[in-house]
């Protein structure tokens, strides 16, 4: 259970539904309950959306208010859709898109805004900008 806290900062149902070879989440959720008893993690609801007990490391409970708290900056991340970080389609609304490493996916402020793969580029906001197409193309140039 430590090392999924560790991964993964929040641990719930939906994010254990993605490991392989884990117990049954009700085991996990009585170790989750032990462990918040002795003070170690808490309990709550930290990530909106998601039904159900939340458990969290104390770090990662500061962290998710700093996010909560700072104001959108439009700033653009990309990504590799083999990363662990691609849970567009899992935990996140949306397609699934494929765990291939040469696929990138473009993130604005934690939301997926383009995939490329194949060479193409796929805008996903139908209404996008020629200024966020534009910094979509020069967020996948750097990282070629």
């Amino acid at each position: 259970m430590r090392q999924l806290l560790r991964r993964w900062g929040v641990v719930f149902h939906r994010v254990v539904a993605r490991e392989k070879g884990l117990p049954p989440w009700l085991d996990l959720l009585r170790m989750c309950r032990r462990l918040e008893a002795r003070g170690e993690i808490r309990g709550g609801r930290f990530v909106a959306g998601f039904s159900g007990e939340q458990f969290a490391l104390p770090d990662a409970v500061e962290r998710l208010r700093a996010i909560r708290d700072r104001a959108p900056d439009g700033a653009l991340t990309t990504l590799s859709a083999a990363d662990p970080l691609n849970v567009t389609g899992t935990l996140m609304p949306g397609e699934k898109i494929a765990s291939r490493s040469a696929t990138r996916i473009v993130f604005r402020d934690g939301v997926p805004v383009a995939v490329k793969e194949a060479g193409s580029v796929a805008i996903l906001p139908q209404d996008a900008t020629s200024d966020l197409r534009r910094d979509i193309q020069a967020a996948l140039a750097k990282r070629a």
